[in-house]
């Protein structure tokens, strides 16, 4: 691995080590969000012939809540045993999946209308989330979609303490940095000109629609 630090290695190893052994359980453990899948869709509004990206698609979930609302899906994911559960699992001839690092997407520049990613920005290293949206703006066309799914904090002083210290639990490492980070500042940063922002979970996640801003 050229051209990476120490903390980006170690995330490299980390995706390969923790997702071969969660991947079987995986759908399980994320029973609780997935009511999130039909509502990214339906806040997403892409118009039928859009063409979507599912970026750190895991086992498909969100990929194939927008296939079976006919949309052209393309789900990929750094996590070759993550991508087994998704291929096994399809059952559409609109979704494919592809093994790929969302830093660096084999795709052409303006590839799809509609790009997003679900529950992934917070399990990465800052630089890794930076690359990561950079390359969903390049791939996405002029004025496209940009959807971002994720964690967030109430605005209730003790729901926001409730809520970050619940979450720590079971949440890595890299989860404490990106609650306190300013993710709004980093997606104008990266091209993103935010449309929409809806709470969910009780506001302990929100769904970011965003239009890219890169001509």
């Amino acid at each position: 691995m050229e051209g990476i630090d120490d903390e980006e290695k170690e995330y490299y190893l980390l995706v390969k080590k923790v997702f071969r052994i969660l991947a079987p359980f995986y759908d399980i453990g994320t029973i609780p969000i997935s009511g999130l899948r039909d509502k990214t869709v339906d806040v997403t509004d892409a118009g039928i012939s859009s063409k979507i990206l599912d970026v750190a698609t895991g086992t498909g979930k969100l990929a194939f809540a927008f296939a079976k609302r006919g949309y052209d899906v393309t789900g990929i994911d750094l996590s070759e045993a993550m991508l087994k559960v998704a291929i096994k699992k399809n059952k559409y001839e609109n979704a494919k999946f592809v093994h790929a690092d969302a830093t660096n997407l084999p795709f052409k520049n303006s590839s799809f209308d509609v790009s997003c990613v679900s529950f992934a920005l917070h399990d990465m290293p800052s630089t890794i989330r930076e690359k990561t949206l950079k390359e969903m703006t390049r791939v996405s066309k002029p004025k496209g979609i940009i959807v971002i799914v994720d964690y967030a904090l109430p605005k209730n002083r003790i729901g926001r303490f409730l809520i970050y210290h619940f979450v720590k639990i079971y949440e890595k490492e890299y989860y404490s940095k990106f609650i306190k980070s300013d993710l709004k500042e980093l997606l104008r940063k990266s091209g993103i000109e935010i449309k929409e922002e809806l709470p969910v979970l009780l506001g302990a996640a929100r769904i970011l629609k965003g239009s890219n801003d890169i001509q």
